[in-house]
């Protein structure tokens, strides 16, 4: 599901391989355009294209809300790498110019997760960033014996804060919509459009195409709202490229 253009064309040769299956049973079955059951048929039809929009907007609203996740992570990773940066100046001059240094090597990572599109280069960032957080940590432990103790909570907190919401964006793109979903809609989907080609009273392919055509849309909207990386809608670290600006360099 990282690559939402081919979400977006297979589903929409699924579903038209679909009808045109359903159109050729037809044809070859001899079904009558008087026949009785063309009715029924349309209020079936009827009722699964209503269930399958319901999926795919509930899948949609899913989709937003876990893009506003991981935008509100972002967000949340600026403001705690920020704060522990200023409250590193609580400590003796030499300590705290360590600690700026490693927090800004830190902030150029998390800025790199963000912009970057290959799972591989992903991987390696996430590594080094647990590098920098162990390293981070091995530096402040013994810079803080040298304050006092209300500042010490103080500054531990700020690291904590760091780390913490480093893993909340961690577990933020590795919220997806479940395949199962994705599943489910492409099943009904193709049931939907066999049934449409199948209980047609001729085969009109402009009036055929129309639904294919809307489902593959949507489809290509979540599925590009869902992928953190591989879709052209993505977290750009607007924030934490404003701060890295905004710090003095080292």
């Amino acid at each position: 599901m990282d690559f939402p253009l081919l979400v977006s064309v297979s589903s929409l040769a699924l579903m038209a391989l679909s009808i045109g299956v359903g159109d050729a049973l037809r044809k070859r079955a001899g079904v009558s355009k008087d026949d009785g059951r063309a009715e029924s048929a349309g209020i079936l039809a009827a009722a699964i294209l209503t269930l399958l929009f319901f999926i795919i907007g509930f899948s949609f609203s899913m989709a937003v809300n876990r893009y506003d996740l991981r935008k509100n992570c972002e967000q949340a990773e600026a403001i705690a790498i920020g704060t522990a940066y200023s409250r590193a100046d609580l400590l003796a001059p030499g300590d705290a110019a360590r600690v700026q240094t490693l927090l800004k090597r830190y902030l150029d990572q998390r800025i790199l997760f963000y912009t970057t599109r290959s799972r591989g280069r992903a991987s390696e960032i996430s590594t080094g960033t647990v590098q920098l957080q162990t390293e981070l940590w091995s530096t402040l432990r013994p810079a803080i014996l040298a304050v006092p103790a209300p500042l010490m909570g103080v500054l531990v907190s700020g690291m904590n804060d760091v780390i913490n919401s480093q893993r909340s964006s961690q577990a933020a793109w590795l919220n997806r919509i479940p395949v199962t979903a994705w599943a489910l809609i492409l099943i009904i989907g193709i049931g939907c459009c066999w049934l449409m080609g199948y209980r047609a009273r001729r085969t009109d392919w402009l009036a055929f195409l129309i639904v294919p055509i809307a489902v593959s849309v949507c489809l290509f909207l979540i599925a590009d709202l869902d992928s953190p990386r591989g879709g052209a809608i993505r977290v750009t670290p607007e924030n934490l490229a404003s701060l890295s600006q905004s710090l003095p360099a080292q």
